[in-house]
């Protein structure tokens, strides 16, 4: 709730120097969650670098980017560490307690006046909470942040880092104590709670303020601070709300940066070209991610290919089951982008909380870098299917111009699906019902002549009927026959795929769509999915 994070119902006001937070109190605040989201093949030093970009104005103390990258990596002991990778299931990285540290390191990174820290040590061994919970007062002394960490049963020494102390019963959360950590023992000693010999002070306040448990003395506790802490705290805050200072927009301005009406430091190119910058190089460094979009298409062009090797000079339904089968073949391909496109709107979720970029930037990034890859590797599917196969210079270029718009319709599809699906697995449900009734509705499999006058419409908007009838028509025109059968074949071909004014109307229904499914890809991105807190 203080780092305005909590997304279900709540009620209350939260003041910044006496003044409501306003949408600009990202600017001057930063959250670390619980969970480290990180790119694995990212390094240490660029992870950190990737905030400093993005949360800071040149304007500001610090100004050397590389300067305060560097004095983050010596607080944070991440020095040594700086070019080593992050790592995850992918490859190998850093241990647990260093990617905790890098997360901290990310979240001061912003220079912000407050830093809220969500369970830093959290699943870390005791060594590694107090290397992190060090490196926070270290940060906190030098650079003068505000941090206010939730953490749970630490050990002793790490419990005496921090300078003042609030304790919060479980379920409902009401407030036993608050003040400074060294006179916490006193005051449980004063309500007859003395901490016992040998036991870690941290553990017995939550032995005391946990309801059900053997030494469950939670009630006895807030009543006690209502009578004895309360009242001061009252006044302390009413004290500053008639006396409020700065606003957060002022804040803002007295450290010299430019202040908008938006939450984000940077403008929108600055914002793009360090998304694309990063998407590039993590690109190129896991080179399977590079690989295989453009050799899977190759080895099925080479494979099908093989199966139609000089299709050109045989019959013409042979010829209509090879652009049935291509274009079938692209429009599966798209599937296998479905989970890294999940995966990486998940990271771009959390990314985008902490307002270091906008949704649209990272939809943008993924069309400059991720759809031209995939459409290049399609191209050379079709081109390999094509030549192999041995199509006429005509209807190669038939064939080629609408397997890449089609293909084009169907990454476009992928993307709104994995923009507004929760998982992966509900991404391939929604996606299932379009791919199967457009290749069903095709003018191949099911004809319009063949299908109820009730579905006659599916026809229309079926981008793969389009793009079959167009190269259909191409290749009957081009086609002579030199037997019977033969004329007998394209005068059934020419019957199920009757030449029209189809070709236009497709290229406006396809193009369309794309243009639907591009900006519904940019709305699921900024409405769905939204981290939950």
């Amino acid at each position: 709730i203080l780092a305005m994070k909590k997304t279900s119902k709540h009620e209350g006001e939260v003041f910044v120097n006496g003044q409501q937070r306003g949408v600009l109190f990202p600017r001057i605040a930063a959250y670390v969650s619980q969970e480290d989201f990180m790119p694995a093949y990212w390094t240490v030093e660029e992870a950190i670098r990737f905030n400093a970009v993005l949360k800071r104005q040149p304007q500001r103390k610090h100004q050397a980017v590389d300067g305060w990258v560097d004095l983050l990596l010596s607080a944070f002991s991440l020095g040594d560490l700086a070019d080593s990778r992050i790592g995850g299931m992918e490859t190998r990285g850093i241990s647990g307690g260093q990617r905790r540290r890098v997360t901290l390191a990310r979240g001061v990174a912003a220079h912000a006046s407050l830093l809220f820290c969500d369970e830093p040590t959290s699943g870390l061994s005791a060594t590694d909470a107090e290397l992190c919970v060090k490196a926070l007062r270290t940060v906190s002394k030098r650079l003068g942040v505000l941090c206010f960490v939730v953490i749970h049963q630490p050990r002793h020494e790490v419990a005496q880092l921090f300078d003042d102390l609030v304790l919060l019963t479980t379920n409902p959360g009401r407030m036993a104590f608050c003040g400074p950590m060294g006179s916490a023992e006193g005051y449980f000693a004063e309500h007859d709670c003395p901490v016992p010999a040998n036991v870690n002070p941290t553990d017995h306040y939550m032995d005391l303020l946990t309801p059900g448990t053997r030494l469950d003395k939670a009630n006895d506790l807030v009543a006690a601070f209502a009578r004895s802490q309360k009242q001061g705290i009252d006044m302390q805050v009413s004290e500053a709300l008639d006396s409020p200072g700065q606003t957060v927009e002022e804040m803002l301005q007295a450290e010299g940066e430019r202040v908008g009406r938006r939450p984000y430091a940077v403008g929108f190119c600055k914002q793009l070209a360090t998304i694309l910058r990063r998407k590039v190089r993590l690109l190129l460094r896991n080179q399977m991610a590079l690989v295989l979009p453009l050799v899977v298409p190759m080895v099925q062009g080479c494979i099908t290919g093989f199966m139609f090797k000089g299709i050109g000079e045989r019959g013409l339904l042979r010829q209509v089951m090879f652009a049935f089968c291509l274009l079938t073949m692209l429009c599966l391909a798209g599937t296998m982008s479905l989970i890294t496109i999940v995966t990486d709107r998940i990271l771009m979720k959390h990314e985008a909380e902490e307002r270091l970029y906008c949704e649209g930037v990272s939809a943008l990034a993924s069309f400059f870098v991720d759809a031209p890859l995939a459409l290049l590797g399609a191209l050379l599917n079709v081109l390999i299917m094509v030549r192999i196969a041995g199509l006429e210079q005509e209807v190669f270029l038939t064939v080629l111009a609408w397997a890449l718009l089609l293909f084009v319709v169907y990454d476009s599809l992928f993307a709104f699906v994995g923009a507004v699906a929760r998982d992966t697995r509900q991404a391939q449900i929604l996606a299932t019902p379009f791919i199967s009734v457009f290749m069903l509705f095709n003018g191949f499999v099911i004809s319009k002549t063949d299908a109820p006058a009730a579905l006659h419409w599916i026809f229309d908007i079926s981008p793969n009927a389009y793009a079959m009838q167009s190269i259909v028509v191409v290749m009957a025109d081009n086609f002579v026959p030199t037997t019977f059968d033969g004329m007998l074949e394209k005068s059934q071909v020419q019957e199920q795929f009757p030449d029209g004014a189809h070709e236009r109307r497709g290229l406006v229904l396809m193009l369309l769509m794309v243009a639907v499914l591009r900006t519904g890809q940019f709305v699921g991105l900024k409405w769905c999915n939204n981290v939950q807190r």
